[in-house]
């Protein structure tokens, strides 16, 4: 695995199954989530390669509480001392203290999801800063929080107005276009919080499945959003 660069500050890491984004600033890195447990060696190792210093890694910010996007961050955290943040309706559910939330799927998701379960579990994980909507997260010069429930109650995504970058978690998807994310616990409430986010008009769009977009990417997102 390598870092995949999308802008000269941005970086794709992606996995098998789910990705992560890492974001550097001058003196700090901040990952968009982690992947799956069993991935940290992989993760340290690309940004390592990379040419970049892991231990600059200052926080890791999770989208919300699936094992493929949590599973790794512990270990990282632990190895780089980093901080992990997510939001606090996830938070009790990473830290193993509440169950996974269980999707209210349609019939074609079933698959989807049963493929997906060969996620590996991930552990109890720390969260060492609670965030909310509109929290200014300390990176990217004023990424802010924007609290998306849906896809689960404390799903939330990443806007950095400043360059222009929006990162959805898995409230939206684009392995084939922008779309409609899956797996969501209330559907309804998802749409409106995707509705939500392509109103910030993106110039790239990060979502949690599937390739970056960087052309088009408010036009795509827009028309996807209804």
């Amino acid at each position: 695995m390598e870092l995949i660069p999308i802008t000269p500050r941005l970086h794709l890491l992606d996995y098998s199954i789910g990705q992560a984004y890492l974001w550097r600033d001058e003196e700090e890195l901040t990952l968009i989530d982690a992947g799956w447990v069993s991935l940290a060696d992989e993760t340290t190792r690309a940004i390592r390669a990379a040419g970049l210093d892991p231990d600059r890694l200052r926080r890791i910010v999770l989208t919300h509480c699936h094992g493929d996007h949590v599973g790794g961050a512990q270990e990282l955290a632990d190895r780089h001392g980093a901080e992990i943040l997510a939001h606090s309706l996830d938070a009790p559910v990473i830290r193993g203290e509440a169950p996974v939330p269980e999707p209210d799927l349609l019939d074609w998701e079933l698959p989807l999801w049963e493929h997906g379960l060969t996620v590996p579990t991930a552990p109890a994980t720390r969260v060492d800063r609670e965030v909310e909507d509109g929290e200014e997260l300390g990176f990217g010069d004023g990424a802010v929080v924007v609290h998306t429930p849906g896809h689960t109650p404390g799903s939330l995504a990443v806007h950095l107005p400043s360059h222009g970058v929006l990162f959805t978690g898995d409230t939206v998807a684009s392995v084939q276009g922008v779309t409609f994310g899956v797996f969501h616990v209330d559907r309804d409430q998802a749409m409106d919080s995707m509705r939500r986010l392509a109103k910030l008009a993106p110039s790239v769009l990060c979502c949690g499945h599937g390739a970056p977009v960087t052309e088009d990417a408010a036009e795509q997102f827009a028309a996807a959003a209804g």
